[in-house]
């Protein structure tokens, strides 16, 4: 999806051999793009509905995160099963099997950022303003990456194999 259209708009700004050989760079990593796409937008709606929660709100830092990853979560099941990993689970059950693993591999993730949010927060002190958005933004980094890695080896590998 949003590889066909960077595709579109690399080929009209370079027509020729380089507009075509950055097509083909496009077509070979297009599930990776699309996971960094989509990865950013639930990175910028993860880090403002923290922000939200922990600034306006004067939500316990920790407990905010918890709130911004279930909707987070909810996003990226369904993102990541349509437009990144084009899951072809059908049926109910399968797919409460694959929501399971989902989210337990997002449980995962969560602890980690949790871990990072504990250190970072309650146990150094920066859980207030910037200092919190540092140690969320770290936190988010590790999770980016540890979630496409168990997205693609566990969750929906399956789609790959069939």
């Amino acid at each position: 999806m949003i590889t066909n259209l960077m595709v579109k708009i690399i080929t009209a700004i370079f027509p020729g051999k380089f507009g075509k050989m950055l097509e083909k760079i496009c077509r070979k990593y297009e599930e990776i793009i699309d996971y960094l796409f989509w990865g950013g937008v639930a990175f910028v709606l993860s880090m403002v509905l923290y922000w939200v929660f922990v600034g306006p709100c004067h939500m316990i830092d920790w407990i905010a995160n918890i709130l911004d990853w279930v909707i987070c979560v909810l996003f990226t099941y369904v993102t990541n099963r349509i437009f990144v990993f084009k899951s072809q689970t059908r049926g109910l059950k399968a797919r409460m099997k694959e929501f399971t693993e989902f989210v337990s591999a997002r449980l995962f993730t969560l602890v980690l950022e949790e871990i990072v949010i504990l250190i970072g927060g309650t146990l150094m002190g920066y859980n207030t303003g910037l200092g919190a958005m540092v140690v969320k933004f770290i936190g988010q980094v590790i999770v980016i990456v540890s979630n496409y890695f168990l997205s693609k080896l566990w969750i929906f590998k399956e789609n790959k194999e069939k």
